[in-house]
């Protein structure tokens, strides 16, 4: 690509060096100011950068960045190939920039953008593939941008946070493995190695695409890309992921999987103790209205306690048709800030 003529001749367009020390420094710093304006305070770390550009991320994600004569980045996009259908697109550009010039940045990663939807579409066989973007709630100049270039808000996303309190390690009788009303908690088994039960997990993810089939946005998703893409958070850990089970079932059958959750860790930086995270919970429809979901959320909460962690949070749909919202509010979780996502469709047929 060219650089725009907003942009003086000697910026370039190229990727990052993940071995560079000084590309993920800005990177991360790039990042960290664009969480800092958007919601008050920054929490990405290098870690979450090397999810973008390092070789493991780069199995199913391409990155650009918009550099100045110097070689300093002010400008840097990501896409991820989530699932068939669907690519999420990181967007940011540095927010001391002239208007002029930040707004020719964002141009280049939006068209980069689109070019990579046509590269991932056509390799898939669509007609049609999805840029799936986000935004910070009151953040004008993104709102602006991406509306400009043919994007739509589409939904709005509480991201709550609830209080944990060392007391709430007895909120059940262990994290590991407990039981109520017919229904079993357990954490997903691992063998000797360390690794989980793989048919464990196929169990949490046929759970979790029965459960989301019929939500916002829900794209089907292979196995080996749902266990590929979650194992890439920095805050991953397997013994985070719960099934639930329904055991009263009649003699000689095997119990019923019902509801699944997936936690990962979220640090606290220095000085604060970290935090336990929902990245997944999901209840089949069959076995909705048990307490299942309740009982999930109580496992985390009594997991992280025991771990001296001093919160757990999660992210809901505003628009949610499930009340999943009245139960985390129920439980305890406030909203602590919004974001939007931003969709456009880019046909790939004449």
């Amino acid at each position: 690509m060219e650089p725009p003529a907003a942009l003086d001749d000697d910026w370039t367009i190229d990727t990052p060096d993940p071995a560079n020390l000084a590309d993920l420094a800005r990177l991360t710093h790039l990042l960290r100011a664009h969480e800092r304006h958007g919601r008050g305070w920054a929490g990405a770390s290098v870690d979450d950068v090397l999810v973008e550009v390092s070789a493991q991320g780069l199995l199913t994600r391409e990155n650009v960045v918009v550099r100045d004569a110097s070689g300093v980045i002010h400008a840097w996009g990501s896409v991820h190939d989530r699932a068939g259908g669907r690519m999420l697109f990181v967007h940011v550009v540095e927010r001391d920039l002239p208007d002029r010039v930040a707004r020719a940045c964002s141009d280049v990663l939006i068209e980069w953008a689109v070019e990579q939807a046509k590269v991932l579409g056509g390799a898939r066989g669509l007609d049609v593939q999805q840029i799936d973007t986000g935004a910070f709630e009151g953040d004008e100049r993104q709102a602006k941008w991406l509306s400009g270039a043919g994007f739509e808000q589409v939904r709005t996303w509480w991201q709550m946070n609830r209080p944990v309190e060392a007391s709430e390690a007895d909120l059940v009788d262990s994290p590991d493995l407990w039981e109520d009303r017919g229904v079993r908690f357990r954490k997903v088994r691992r063998a000797g190695t360390g690794l989980p039960d793989e048919d464990d997990l196929r169990d949490v993810h046929d759970i979790l695409e029965e459960s989301f089939r019929d939500h916002f946005n829900s794209w089907e998703e292979t196995f080996d890309e749902f266990v590929f893409r979650l194992r890439e958070d920095p805050g991953h850990r397997w013994d985070h992921w719960w099934i639930a089970e329904i055991v009263d079932v009649p003699d000689g059958e095997k119990p019923i999987p019902a509801g699944a959750l997936v936690g990962t860790v979220s640090e606290g930086g220095e000085g604060s103790p970290d935090g336990s995270y929902v990245s997944y919970i999901g209840v089949v429809k069959a076995a909705r209205g048990r307490g299942v979901a309740k009982g999930l959320l109580r496992t985390i909460i009594a997991d992280a306690a025991s771990r001296d962690r001093d919160r757990v949070g999660l992210e809901v749909d505003a628009d949610s048709s499930t009340g999943a919202d009245n139960l985390y509010s129920s439980m305890g979780w406030k909203t602590k800030y919004v974001t939007q996502s931003w969709h456009r469709d880019v046909p790939l047929t004449d």
